[in-house]
């Protein structure tokens, strides 16, 4: 069939006014940056009517969780991310024909937005503490709730459905009030308890933080070797003394914190580890600097790092004098000699965490600045663990020789604020003044940073609050073995998710709750000041919680004790006005968000969050729901990626590599982004930026383009044209309804096991490959030239309505706006498409025959497809229509024809198969007959109807039913 404009030569009518063309209002340019705004004006509370459309119809409820992204600025791509795979969730779930809660929430408290209102008020000229706790609180939240309404309309923008009127936020009152009694639910439990250990602390923020607020990025530190010298041993190293009788030797320790040297108290070895006494024989010679080894001086180190340890010391020739047993050996500590503060012995203790894979086999124990020094110094008996460095990141006034001096720059410049301060350098000059410095370098390596401010963090000991990991609670498990238990009961998708959070659970420390902070929900208790322990009164938490209900969290800080201690005696109470980690807050958002709500349930279905969370909110989550309630809150947990540029580089504002969802939804529209996101497995890294989405453009136009031509060619179509007995379908409409039967299956597995990549592209290629490359090529002639009441061309418009009724609903999830158009253009009173379930398929659709029939039918159409495309390069033919290709192969190889009309396949005039030969050749003829005028099918019985001359025998009979129905 000719295109619509080409022309017969001298026609005597002009034929193309009785050509069947396609004819729609749906446009080919999708517009979608003007006309999603007024869809989604027109949708109204979609989200609502559905969840009451799918409660009336006695739906099964499907919960997803929404994890809280904080109240902090625009949007960026990573939200666009999370949320769109979030209502791909949701719609599939609507689609499938479920009941689906999801409320949005947000994360509200915490450092980021103090710095921002700190910032303000010193613009105003005002510090920190001139301003009332209640006004910067009041700040705070008014900070916090301007952004919820920023993002909650860019997230509208998206077009992603939710409660949003009963949206969630952890500053609301009741919220903090709910965060309370989760609180002291743990506290009443017994799984809280106050210690003094040392914890991840930014003091650049004045705060410890939780190890899921760490992330670690390259860093550059100094190095030192430094002796401490042996002072005595226990009786079982009697010929160790007499070893040690020619010169004192020195244990050598290797660190990357010399500011931690001061707070020393020991030196933990490994019992497996062999070491050895070695004696300095020669130095290297000719350097530009004098080391300060020297000949005879004797070490003792691992006897694997032994040369490594001599090298960085350019100590060239060396005799191991005798293996070394640590155990019981005492040492001085290496600032002694400058300062009697520095007096005490310093003990060899055995612990598990040494290794001799880097360094001397011996580590410098510093139980207030490592978790290891801690444990290790706590298992030998000891119990006083210094203090050596303040809140700002100083030492202490007590610390002889470097009171007052910075580990960490908190005041000044801006760029010296969050960097390393004098100490360092301070603590190897003083080693090198007392003799004990026997080497020194510089090292890049992963250190701990603050995901927040960005700046170093160390370990420091301060008293904080921790809930317990392996204490046993009511059934006997503690909260480890229930979390494990959780994790193992839970799906992930994807499955790797589950090993991941299981090796962090299994080895993470006590969960550290306590933060000091202003804006935040406080850990509302009041503590014994004689026995240290929590007060555990149900009518003090029930005041507590009555008036941060009323009040909010300020009602804490505002009101006083007696308020809500009653019967108690202020007096003998210490109000604790530390704040919780935020990560406390989100991980009880199930608590006041699902449980207790008739249109919910606990635990919920799904949690979808980036893989970063298995260390944040997914296990706060997990550890919460575990420690009051025996399990997690939830039975699935869906991972993704993060979003990287076009070069798989992370993205920076500062770099101008970033892609902002806003600039992309102006641009191209919300549903290109959505089908981006369709179109990456979110399980690794995805890429964007403008090649990646132009190539999403391409496929969208295809979809597009596809069903703009599904409708044009269902244009007036009705149910008295529908073909309802199977057996009357052509061959090929069975193909295409088995692919769609194929389809459906796949459709469904896939969005119910939240595949949706395994959606969109299978439905791609069947409107590239089985539409638009076969079927709607076939069937254009017999759409544009049969009589509509033709069986063939019913067939293939029924067809092509079951194809438009599953293709609409399929990708309603992925690309709602530009599927909800398409519906509306089709059945302009059929309602929403999002309110549409997925047509059921029937199982008689299922043709693995004509599905293989075709497979082979389309290998030898490739071969005539690329015969024909020589033919028109050459000029030989116009158009396919112009011939009569005669096709030659191996015996069998046209078996697959039998039935269908070879022509019609390759959509030639006509066609000859011929057997012979090892391979398939065509041999293409200028068909010899002449040209329909309406057609243009060159086929023999042109002329065969005197009334219509010009037109073939088919287009003769086609024109007589149409020019009847004009009459009559």
């Amino acid at each position: 069939m000719a295109d619509a404009g080409d022309t017969a030569a001298s026609p005597t009518r002009d034929w193309r006014e009785t050509v069947f063309l396609p004819e729609t209002p749906f446009p080919m340019r999708g517009g979608l940056p003007q006309k999603e705004p007024e869809i989604l004006a027109k949708w109204g509370d979609l989200y609502g009517d559905l969840r009451k459309l799918r409660q009336s119809q006695g739906a099964p409820l499907f919960v997803l969780h929404d994890g809280p992204p904080y109240a902090n600025g625009d949007i960026h791509i990573g939200h666009a991310l999370n949320k769109t795979l979030k209502d791909f969730v949701v719609r599939s779930q609507f689609l499938l024909g479920k009941d689906v809660d999801y409320v949005p929430g947000w994360d509200c408290h915490g450092l980021p937005i103090e710095w921002k209102i700190e910032e303000r008020f010193r613009a105003e000229g005002k510090r920190k503490d001139e301003v009332s706790k209640a006004a910067f609180r009041a700040a705070c939240r008014e900070y916090a709730a301007g952004w919820i309404d920023v993002q909650m309309a860019q997230f509208k923008r998206l077009g992603v459905l939710g409660d949003w009127a009963n949206r969630y936020a952890t500053m609301d009152f009741s919220t903090e009030a709910a965060i309370v009694a989760e609180f002291h639910r743990f506290k009443n439990s017994g799984q809280l308890y106050r210690g003094s250990k040392p914890v991840m602390w930014s003091p650049v923020e004045r705060t410890a933080l939780a190890d899921a607020e760490i992330e670690y990025h390259d860093h550059v530190s100094p190095t030192v070797w430094v002796k401490f010298p042996v002072t005595g041993a226990s009786d079982d190293h009697d010929d160790d003394l007499l070893a040690f009788r020619h010169a004192t030797p020195s244990v050598v320790i290797w660190t990357t914190t010399p500011w931690t040297l001061p707070a020393n108290r020991a030196i933990s070895y490994g019992p497996e580890i062999d070491y050895g006494l070695y004696e300095v024989t020669a130095m290297e010679t000719g350097l530009e600097f004098e080391p300060w080894a020297k000949p005879g001086d004797r070490l003792i180190v691992a006897d694997k790092l032994a040369e490594d340890v001599f090298k960085a010391a350019k100590i060239a020739a060396w005799t191991r004098i005798d293996a070394i047993n640590p155990s019981g050996l005492e040492c001085a500590h290496p600032l002694a000699a400058l300062h009697s503060g520095y007096g005490f012995s310093v003990p060899l203790l055995a612990g598990d965490h040494v290794t001799d894979d880097a360094g001397t086999g011996f580590v410098h124990t510093a139980p207030g600045h490592g978790a290891d020094d801690y444990e290790v110094w706590k298992a030998h008996g000891h119990h006083e663990v210094p203090d050596t460095v303040d809140p700002d990141g100083a030492y202490y006034p007590s610390v002889p020789l470097f009171a007052g001096l910075k580990v960490i720059e908190t005041e000044g410049k801006k760029d010296k604020i969050g960097k390393f301060g004098p100490a360092n350098k301070a603590v190897t000059e003083a080693l090198i003044q007392a003799g004990n410095l026997l080497a020194r370098g510089r090292l890049e390596h992963s250190y701990p940073h603050s995901w927040r401010s960005k700046a170093p963090v160390i370990f420091r000991n301060t008293p904080q609050w921790f809930i317990k990991m392996d204490a046993p609670l009511k059934g006997g498990d503690t909260l480890r073995e229930l979390a494990l238990t959780a994790i193992d009961d839970t799906s992930f998708h994807p499955a790797a998710g589950k090993n991941r959070i299981r090796s962090m659970v299994e080895g993470r420390p006590d969960w550290l709750i306590s933060r000091q902070r202003a804006w935040g929900t406080p850990l509302a208790m009041f503590v014994d000041k004689h026995t240290g322990q929590p007060l555990n009164d149900p009518e003090v938490d029930a005041r507590i919680l009555a008036a941060v209900r009323e009040g909010g969290a300020d009602a804490w800080f505002e009101r006083p004790d007696a308020d809500f201690l009653g019967v108690h005696d202020p007096a003998n109470y210490e109000k604790i006005t530390d704040i919780l980690d935020v990560w406390f807050d989100s991980g009880c958002t199930h608590a006041f968000t699902l449980e207790g709500r008739a249109d919910s349930h606990w635990p919920a279905d799904l949690y979808l969050e980036g893989s970063d969370q298995h260390r944040g909110w997914f296990q706060s989550n997990l550890l919460e729901g575990c420690g009051t309630r025996g399990r997690a809150p939830y039975r699935a947990v869906l991972t993704h990626g993060f979003t990287q540029d076009e070069n798989g580089e992370k993205m920076s504002k500062s770099r101008g590599n970033t892609t902002d969802p806003a600039v992309v939804i102006k641009e191209s529209g919300a549903d290109i982004l959505r089908l981006w996101v369709a179109l990456v497995d979110y399980a690794e890294d995805q890429r964007i930026g403008k090649q990646i989405l132009q190539t999403t453009v391409d496929a969208y136009r295809k979809l597009r383009n596809t069903v703009r031509y599904l409708l044009g060619a269902l244009n007036g179509f009705d149910e008295a044209e529908r073909i309802t007995d199977y057996d009357q379908f052509p061959p090929l409409e069975k193909f295409i309804l088995h692919r769609l039967w194929e389809l459906d299956g796949q459709v469904r597995a896939a969005y119910a096991e939240y595949r949706f990549q395994d959606v969109v592209r299978p439905v791609l290629e069947f409107c590239s490959g089985d539409l638009s490359a076969l079927y709607f090529d076939v069937r254009k002639d017999s759409l544009y030239c049969d009589r509509p009441d033709a069986i063939r061309r019913r067939a293939a418009r029924t067809v092509m309505h079951e194809v438009f009724l599953r293709l609409t609903a399929w990708l309603a999830p992925l690309t709602p706006f530009t599927m909800e158009e398409a519906w509306g253009t089709f059945a302009p009173e059929g309602g929403s498409n999002c309110a549409r379930v997925i047509p059921e398929t029937p199982a008689a659709w299922e043709n693995a025959a004509e599905a293989g029939r075709w497979a082979k039918v389309e290998t030898v159409l490739e071969v005539v497809n690329d015969a024909l495309e020589a033919a028109r390069r050459d000029k030989r033919i116009g158009g396919a229509l112009d011939a009569w290709p005669i096709v030659t192969g191996p015996a069998g190889i046209f078996a697959p024809f039998e039935g269908l009309d070879a022509a019609e396949v390759f959509r030639t005039s006509g066609a000859e198969l011929r057997e012979g030969g090892d391979a398939v050749t065509v041999e293409v003829q200028v068909a010899g007959h002449a040209k329909c005028a309406r057609s243009w099918r060159r086929v023999p019985d042109v002329g065969s109807d005197p009334e219509y001359p010009e037109l073939s025998a088919r287009d003769a009979d086609a024109v007589r039913w149409l020019d009847s129905r004009k009459a009559a």
